[in-house]
């Protein structure tokens, strides 16, 4: 497989220069061990398992460390919690950055145990998968978020096209995000996230809580694929399985700890009128979606009335994967009012509010700018920002005043972005 660039190599570089330690975060499968192999060829790697004690790291864990000198990258280091403390130790004495790099594919526990045991000696970096850029072998080039951020009025000017290589939405879509898939013909794809589902999802999750309900487990995890980028309803959850309440919120608590759920919590502001406080749940990869609603191919996707939803959930992920290129990534929520006004994503960043619409639409109206005016008309202008409409179309311009028209697979001309953006 050819490596394709990642955003994420600048931050990794950066994180390198001044911390003793670099955990990398994310779900299994986004190429947290292949970008490290590719920026650091020279720097032994060593893979942890959960039942077998490599090199005997569990059990005598100084030992290992004085085996195994740095520079080291240890991969799946949740599966080690003892070698945190020798780990900790050993950094002490040495002042010099970039001596050890983690992996770790559970954020729960591992990542308060890295936190606490090395405070101010760790950079995090967390890694999902890939954007419309990267998988057209672009990761060395920012997307739209950044100057959207810096300058939205002038998004509209800045754009060159649409993407060529990923036209096909439905397609698109079906297919994923993660780098296992990026030269699998569509045959591979039910195969690839079955065997991701069975070894990887539910092995991590089996492994960091004793579920024993294992059949009314495997049925929650496809409800998932069902309500990806709804209001998460716990209540709703537990009834269509048949577990209380509780349990699906752990569930869900633990798909999020995996990397596997994200939720956005809904944005209140300063006001009266009645809103919505339920989080809205997705997916982190719309193929993971559709194998667990069983959508069988892209063209059984292009007429499923899961669409729309998986449509949204992409645009949710992307916009969250560009933030990497950030120094400050922006907070996101979502909004929507008991009379049904909302408005998708709310992007908040050095107090601005950056409101975004998804349409799965080629021909937008002034009519879809409705739930982006509601939230403006809430809130006032002074702290709202020019929004965005994300839609299957192609072409980029103005709606109106406030609003731009933006297709999904956009092509930015190459230019430097203002001083307000720092990229790494």
């Amino acid at each position: 497989m050819i490596y394709r660039n990642r955003h994420a190599e600048k931050k990794l570089l950066h994180l390198k220069s001044y911390f003793k330690v670099v955990l990398i975060t994310g779900a299994r499968q986004v190429g947290k061990s292949t970008l490290l192999a590719h920026l650091l060829p020279d720097v032994r790697m060593i893979v942890f398992d959960p039942v077998q004690d490599i090199y005997g790291a569990r059990q005598d864990p100084d030992l290992f460390l004085n085996n195994f000198p740095p520079p080291l990258i240890l991969d799946e280091i949740q599966f080690v919690p003892e070698l945190l403390p020798a780990l900790k130790r050993r950094v002490d004495r040495c002042d010099s950055p970039g001596q050890y790099f983690l992996t770790g594919s559970q954020n729960l526990g591992m990542l308060r145990s890295v936190a606490e045991s090395m405070a101010g000696r760790v950079g995090i970096l967390p890694l999902e998968g890939m954007t419309a850029y990267e998988l057209s072998g672009w990761g060395d080039r920012d997307g739209w978020l950044p100057m959207y951020l810096d300058d939205p009025d002038s998004l509209a000017g800045s754009v060159n096209g649409t993407i060529a290589e990923i036209a096909n939405l439905a397609r698109f879509l079906w297919r994923g995000s993660l780098p296992g898939l990026l030269d699998a013909p569509d045959e591979i794809v039910p195969d690839y996230f079955g065997s991701y589902v069975q070894t990887y999802v539910e092995r991590d999750v089996r492994l960091m809580e004793d579920i024993r309900e294992l059949a009314a487990f495997g049925r929650f995890l496809g409800l998932t694929g069902a309500l990806t980028a709804q209001e998460v309803n716990a209540s709703q959850f537990g009834r269509d399985v048949g577990v209380t309440p509780g349990t699906a919120r752990k569930w869900l608590d633990l798909l999020v700890g995996t990397f596997q759920w994200l939720e956005l919590f809904p944005y209140q502001g300063n006001t009266v009128k009645r809103l919505s406080g339920k989080r809205k749940g997705c997916l982190r990869d719309t193929g993971m979606a559709c194998y667990l609603q069983r959508i069988s191919s892209p063209d059984a996707l292009a007429v499923s009335p899961m669409l729309g939803a998986m449509f949204e959930t992409w645009v949710v992920n992307e916009i969250l994967r560009q933030s990497i290129t950030l120094t400050m990534p922006p907070q996101a929520y979502h909004w929507r009012t008991g009379g049904g006004a909302e408005v998708d994503i709310i992007l908040e960043r050095d107090g601005r509010l950056y409101p975004i619409e998804v349409k799965c639409k080629s021909n937008l109206m002034k009519h879809d700018t409705r739930g982006l005016r509601a939230f403006r008309e809430t809130y006032g202008n002074g702290r709202i920002m020019t929004g965005l409409i994300v839609y299957a179309g192609s072409e980029c311009y103005r709606i109106d005043e406030y609003t731009i028209a933006l297709p999904w697979n956009v092509k930015l001309r190459d230019l430097t972005f203002g001083p307000n953006t720092r990229r790494y």
